[in-house]
């Protein structure tokens, strides 16, 4: 056994010596990525220099790595893929790629991993994409600081910035992306980590994940999408310390949950979205230290949400706090920090003596018959809205936080 280990060290030792650097550039001897690959070894580094290569369909099929310097320009000049990975081990850094082919019936990508491993996609700059970065069946990869802008007009001829398929154990951190179907995607990939994105001013959603578990989503920003984010289908999902904000429209929210059980939603801010959080058929979440600012609707509960928990949250300035189309409920509600709340607090511990009634009639009023949200701020609704409040009739009678904060939570 001693001595196989030391023969395996032996072969490593003599790979590490061999591998070689190889110069691409327009006077090089070597003037395109293509050659260079099929040049090189395994383990090879390849080092482009600075211009414009009108290159495509080029296929990484041996560990290597590739830098830019100066980040040269990969041109597809629109005829298909340009980068497509098939190796283990692969590093991609510092790369202008553009011109991406578009097809109707081929997700053609900048760059694209395919049944690969420990891979490394970073620093690049992509513009004039069809999909950005496709990470298709791989795993134990990242995808790092890069910046994705498309010029998407309509969601059925454009693709997504960063799409995972079938991929596990991929962690997608500082990327910028705009301007694209979904900001990221994310569909049969579980154990990921997506933390520190900026995903904005996409057609459709910032986030888009389905049929994925155990994922965790921290310290992104989702803003000025189409519709937001959408969750769905998908069990232990942790959500920390994002920012889902300025997502207006007719049918535009923060945060879709649909179908998600036993989930985390700690610490996020929604603020200026039509709708904070729309749920449905959701349970088992913990809500918690999230903050509700200046929403059309704070949360929106639809059918089939049970056991779910919202506690320590900030509800501030929302036309309608909580919207709830069923009198029956499940879920808690307790110790949050609501500004429409008009109780008094006499025993001076910080908590509200008389218990605070999220759902009002209006809001159930205005679930069934959109184009009463005319009458907003109309001293009819709130006589209605009292009315409820003090004999609750068409809204959940036990939908009380018992024990309202008398000042907005913090921590």
């Amino acid at each position: 056994m001693r001595n196989l280990s030391l023969f395996l060290l032996a072969i490593l030792l003599a790979n590490i010596s061999v591998a070689q650097t190889i110069e691409v550039c327009k006077t090089c001897s070597i003037s395109t990525l293509k050659a260079a690959i099929s040049q090189a070894k395994e383990f090879d580094t390849i080092i482009v220099k600075k211009g414009t290569y009108k290159e495509h369909s080029i296929i990484v099929d041996k560990s290597l790595t590739i830098i830019g310097e100066n980040y040269p320009v990969i041109d597809g000049e629109s005829k298909g893929e340009i980068i497509t990975i098939t190796a283990d081990d692969v590093t991609v850094d510092g790369l202008f790629i553009i011109n991406v082919g578009t097809s109707y019936t081929e997700d053609y990508a900048a760059i694209r991993v395919k049944r690969s491993k420990n891979f490394v996609i970073q620093n690049l700059v992509l513009e004039k994409l069809f999909f950005g970065i496709y990470i298709e069946k791989s795993k134990d990869g990242k995808v790092f600081h890069n910046k994705i802008i498309g010029d998407a007009l309509e969601e059925y001829n454009s693709g997504n910035g960063i799409q995972l398929w079938y991929s596990n154990n991929i962690e997608i951190e500082q990327n910028y992306v705009e301007h694209v179907r979904d900001g990221i995607y994310l569909e049969f990939s579980d154990n990921c980590l997506i933390k520190n994105n900026v995903s904005a001013l996409n057609i459709r959603y910032g986030l888009h994940f389905m049929f994925s578990n155990d994922d965790i989503y921290q310290d992104n920003t989702f803003e000025n999408n189409g519709a937001g984010v959408a969750v769905m289908f998908s069990k232990k999902i942790k959500m920390y310390n994002n920012i889902f904000k300025e997502n207006w429209g007719t049918a535009s929210y923060g945060m879709l949950l649909k179908e998600i059980n036993d989930a985390e939603i700690i610490g996020n801010t929604f603020e200026d979205n039509t709708i904070g959080i729309n749920i449905e058929g959701s349970n088992r979440i913990n809500y918690k230290h999230n903050n509700f600012s200046n929403n059309g609707w704070a949360i929106k509960v639809k059918g089939a949400c049970y056991a779910n928990t919202f506690t320590e949250n900030n509800f501030l300035y929302n036309s309608f706090d909580i919207a709830y189309n069923s009198n029956v409920n499940d879920n808690v509600f307790d110790k949050n920090y609501w500004s429409n709340y008009t109780g008094y607090d006499l025993d001076k511990n910080g908590i509200g003596d008389v218990p605070y009634r999220p759902v009002k009639l209006f809001s159930y009023i205005v679930n069934r018959t959109p184009e009463t949200i005319i009458l907003l701020r109309s001293m009819f609704i709130d006589i209605i809205d009292f009315s409820e409040k003090v004999s609750p009739v068409f809204t959940p009678d036990n939908l009380l936080d018992n024990n309202p904060q008398i000042k907005k939570v913090t921590w």
